[in-house]
């Protein structure tokens, strides 16, 4: 296949999954595709691009707007009139869904687990500001979050409301098609800067993002190779979650496409004790991306993906693969969360 074939198969693609797509836009795209040039010095020949998704101009940025924008107008055509979801209290998805819900004059239910914290920070105090519901678990296993989402959106629809519900994380067919507008932005903006990546890296958690990616790719036939760090459930968990995900999306796409767990790699490793307990390499990746390039990373998501990612390159994990595309997936209301000190534990 000529280059001119294969850019306008891709073109055609790109816009015929776009209209498939319902969408509100909420923010302004493309976000920036920046190279880290003091970063890319020190690495050895690799040369480091960041995808800025932590820019997205809505609700203090994250890429989880992208996956609610298509929730949002999916939860309109519903004629829904409460948005129900949840996790921990330093979610970053329940803090984007709640500005969205504020946006769309809808109401808003965060479910969390566990109990109340004792300071109101980070991601929960602007959660709080935005006037959400809150509903706590008081159970600290974070499953308990799926179990009390659908009795939450059943009381509410006794009570005469129109909930529409979203799962931990936005974890949804809906929301990942989100994340398959995102693989297309990227290959746009790739072609306009020249730059032929080879790999791309990304914090896992959910897996909707990842799943969204996966599916995008095949789209468009890239020969991106995904290189994705869980910060949540133990690797062969999130494979087959990606790819039962990635198979629902296509689906919505009229595509009779399966995805099984050997087409979602996931590395582990860089979880630490847990689920958005910050960890050391954590944060030593966020102290050298700050240091180097003034670009905050958060320790829940990407400063563990980061951490990962340079053990991968001085473990040569990565070679043959030289361009690099870090997807900086925000977050970064969680680094003002309780006192930092976890930061401090060494220079």
């Amino acid at each position: 296949m000529t280059i001119d074939k294969q850019f306008l198969d891709r073109q055609a693609v790109i816009n015929r999954i776009a209209n498939q797509i319902p969408r509100h836009i909420l923010a302004h795209y493309p976000t920036p595709l920046m190279r880290a040039n003091r970063l890319s010095e020190t690495l050895g020949g690799t040369d480091l691009w960041f995808k800025r998704d932590d820019l997205i101009s809505f609700g203090l940025g994250g890429n989880k707007i992208r996956g609610l924008e298509v929730m949002l107008a999916d939860a309109r055509n519903k004629h829904a009139d409460w948005l129900v979801t949840g996790a921990g209290v330093q979610s970053n998805h329940v803090r984007a869904t709640a500005a969205v819900a504020a946006y769309a004059g809808l109401r808003c239910t965060a479910v969390y687990w566990g109990k109340p914290p004792t300071a109101v920070d980070g991601n929960y105090r602007l959660t709080r500001m935005l006037n959400t519901h809150i509903h706590f678990t008081h159970d600290d296993d974070r499953a308990s979050v799926d179990a009390q989402i659908p009795l939450v959106a059943d009381n509410l629809q006794e009570q005469g409301y129109r909930p529409y519900s979203i799962p931990r994380g936005g974890a949804c067919a809906m929301g990942v098609l989100g994340h398959v507008l995102a693989v297309f932005e990227l290959y746009q903006q790739c072609l306009g800067q020249g730059l032929e990546p080879d790999a791309v890296v990304l914090a896992v958690g959910s897996g909707g993002t990842y799943a969204g990616w996966l599916l995008g790719i095949r789209l468009l036939n890239l020969p991106w190779k995904m290189r994705c760090y869980t910060v949540s459930r133990e690797p062969e968990q999130v494979r087959q979650q990606v790819a039962e995900l990635a198979t629902e999306a296509a689906a919505l796409l009229k595509l009779d496409w399966t995805f099984s767990a050997n087409d979602a790699p996931v590395y582990g490793g860089f979880i630490g004790q847990g689920y958005g307990i910050p960890n050391l390499e954590a944060a030593e990746a966020i102290k050298l991306i700050g240091r180097s390039e003034g670009i905050l990373l958060d320790p829940v998501y990407t400063g563990k993906a980061m951490a990962g990612f340079l053990h991968g390159l001085q473990n040569k994990q990565f070679e043959g693969q030289k361009k690099i595309v870090f997807v900086h997936t925000g977050g970064e209301p969680a680094f003002f969360a309780g006192n930092g000190d976890w930061l401090y534990a060494s220079n």
